[in-house]
């Protein structure tokens, strides 16, 4: 018989953490457009990967719209259903409302009856929707009236509200929020804007620190390198602003006492962007958690942009890009730049954890005092385990994560 834990706490319309340990796991089925390795959900990919860790493998299914050509993340399911996405179909760049037409019209209505069959034969107890892409629509038409107790997740808000798939997307996903026996979003600002919207509680989860990474961090921080190394993980959403911070740095190179790098890390080559200069830049591709998280603790700061501007603000004010919190990670003091109504710039203000810009007049001044500074990583370590402690602790999230699972396979119970 499954054994359900009683629900968090909530408190003033946020569900708190529980303390009651992990003594149960229904079957759990992942629904999301990406597969358990895949690195097209980016740092979503990482959180989901990061709160399974302790999930049994035999109660662990998935279902997504691109398979899966590796286990390169070391990421194992029971039983992987992939309701696959023809590549020419996908909406990229060219003929993006012609192919999204065809999108909906076939592709939606069978992936829509694939999930259908994928649940009845995986008989899961509860789901975990990752609210990604074009996975949205095919769960809008299945969850509700599936039977099964889901939790959702939504860790960025469609971008874009001139298109009207990104609208329909949008508003697929929040009916699913509200329906959700439990649900989570990645900021502070997404859960009050959606619970002012929608009168639902729910949780913060999104990528956190281990146990061993507040160990490290609690280690006195390694001394400066002859180089000053300054890291960027994943791929480049803000490129005005990231190109801007790479401008400022040509022009301080030569005026610091230590020869400056920058180093990438992630699937997307900048090769051949216009500014990026192979004699001072260096490509490392892409790295697993265990060897990202080493590789950035040899560095001595990492970038962390979002917009300057307003153009964007479902981004800018509600996204957390999950290098914020590799950074965290690997004790890295960081360069932070955006709009000061920007989820990291608010990070950074309340912690300081290293430079923060919001006047792009002003980059180029900070960015040489700063990088002149020999012990940085000490300055700012202090700072650096007081934010990691107080919103990025990966065990306590994962334990209400967990138990909001159970809730979901109570529900299941109920209704069977």
């Amino acid at each position: 018989m499954l054994t359900v834990c009683r629900p968090p706490a909530v408190e003033n319309g946020y569900l708190m953490t529980a303390s009651m340990p992990v003594s149960s796991f229904p079957r759990l089925l992942v629904v999301t457009e990406f597969s358990p390795n895949g690195s097209r959900g980016g740092g979503s990919g990482a959180v989901m990967r990061q709160m399974l860790k302790e999930w049994p493998t035999e109660g662990l299914f998935w279902w997504s719209c691109f398979p899966d050509h590796n286990r390169f993340f070391g990421q194992q399911v029971a039983a992987h259903r992939v309701a696959r996405i023809p590549y020419k179909w996908y909406p990229l760049h060219r003929w993006v409302a012609l192919k999204s037409w065809m999108m909906n019209t076939f592709w939606t209505p069978w992936a829509a009856r694939h999930l259908r069959k994928t649940l009845e034969v995986l008989k899961p107890e509860a789901i975990w929707f990752h609210a990604h892409a074009w996975a949205i629509p095919a769960a809008a038409r299945v969850l509700p009236g599936s039977g099964i107790g889901f939790h959702v997740s939504i860790h960025d808000y469609m971008g874009r509200p001139s298109c009207r798939c990104d609208r329909d997307f949008a508003r697929n996903a929040e009916e699913l929020y509200a329906r959700a026996v439990t649900r989570d979003v990645i900021s502070r600002q997404m859960l009050e804007d959606l619970r002012a919207r929608y009168n639902v509680p729910g949780t913060i989860n999104r990528a956190g620190l281990e146990q061993e990474d507040f160990d490290y961090l609690a280690q006195p921080s390694p001394g400066p390198g002859r180089t000053v190394r300054i890291a960027y993980a994943g791929t480049i959403i803000a490129a005005e602003e990231f190109a801007l911070t790479v401008q400022a740095l040509r022009q301080i190179r030569d005026q610091l006492s230590r020869p400056l790098t920058l180093e990438f890390y992630g699937t997307v080559s900048h090769a051949r962007e216009e500014w990026f200069d192979p004699t001072w830049m260096t490509e490392h591709g892409l790295l697993n958690a265990a060897e990202l998280k080493e590789a950035l603790k040899g560095c001595d700061w990492g970038i962390s942009p979002m917009h300057l501007s307003e153009d964007n603000p479902r981004y800018n004010r509600f996204s957390l890009p999950t290098k914020f919190v590799g950074y965290l990670q690997a004790g890295l003091p960081m360069i932070v730049i955006g709009h000061p109504e920007s989820t990291v710039v608010k990070m950074a203000t309340e912690y300081q954890i290293g430079l923060c810009v919001s006047d792009p007049q002003d980059l180029r001044a900070k960015l040489q005092a700063a990088l002149s500074e020999p012990a940085s990583k000490a300055r700012y370590r202090s700072e650096i385990q007081r934010c990691a402690r107080a919103g990025f602790d990966a065990r306590r999230m994962r334990t209400v994560l967990y138990e909001n699972f159970r809730l979901c396979a109570e529900q299941s119970s109920k209704q069977r």
